[in-house]
């Protein structure tokens, strides 16, 4: 009787740098791959050691970065911790339009210009459990010197600040339970009314009608007739 919209919706995912939110995206893919895909973001910082070009990101240089601003590649990007990223267009709509839910990992700054160019998309900001929490793993990733660790500190204090903004925030304290949150948040969205594209009756729901209608409708076993 209800017929939804058939095109996917935009889930815009943010968190300080060390909350998890690409293992919590990562387990978001595996849990649905044929109804999500992420979109991979360009960025212009140095490759780690765990990351693989085209999964986690698309690397390229400075200049190439700003070249690509030029060519309005770009749906949105913004400099993050001295470093630039951005969203590319291509294949967003094509995948919204085919149905699949678009997933944006980007930065805070990124997410108010996605709300600017898509209001109705998912706002979720990963929380960590403490700030002290979140300095131990980013000195657990082994990937930062100290001043960068406290340039990345600084931001995410700043960052946490700027949460109202977002729709939902989930605390990953322990991943599991902060992926099921996740996910219950995807599956109630899906179930807005703005989500709705019409409401029909069916064959047997005009049955039913005809049923109540009858004269002889309190002598009638409603189950027995459809």
């Amino acid at each position: 009787m209800i017929k939804q919209k058939q095109t996917g919706q935009v889930i815009v995912i943010s968190a300080p740098s060390g909350s998890g939110k690409g293992s919590i995206i990562n387990e978001l893919l595996k849990n649905d791959s044929k109804t999500r895909w992420l979109s991979v973001s360009t960025t212009s910082r140095k490759i780690r050691d765990n990351d693989i070009p085209g999964v986690t990101y698309n690397f390229v240089s400075k200049e190439e970065f700003e070249q690509k601003i030029k060519e309005g590649y770009f749906l949105e990007y913004t400099n993050y911790v001295g470093n630039y990223y951005g969203t590319p267009k291509n294949k967003i709509k094509e995948k919204l339009n085919q149905g699949l839910d678009v997933i944006l990992e980007i930065e805070i700054e990124g997410a108010a210009n996605i709300k600017k160019l898509i209001p109705e998309a998912i706002f979720i900001f990963i929380m960590p459990p403490s700030l002290k929490v979140l300095v131990e793993r980013l000195k657990m990733r082994k990937t930062d010197s100290k001043e960068k660790i406290l340039e990345r500190f600084n931001t995410a204090y700043k960052e946490i600040n700027e949460v109202s903004k977002y729709n939902y925030v989930v605390v990953n304290d322990k991943l599991e339970e902060a992926i099921l949150k996740v996910e219950a948040i995807i599956k109630a969205e899906k179930c807005r009314v703005d989500r709705i594209e019409e409401v029909y009756l069916d064959t047997k729901e005009e049955e039913i009608h005809e049923l109540i209608m009858n004269e002889d409708f309190e002598n009638t076993k409603i189950a027995d007739k459809i």
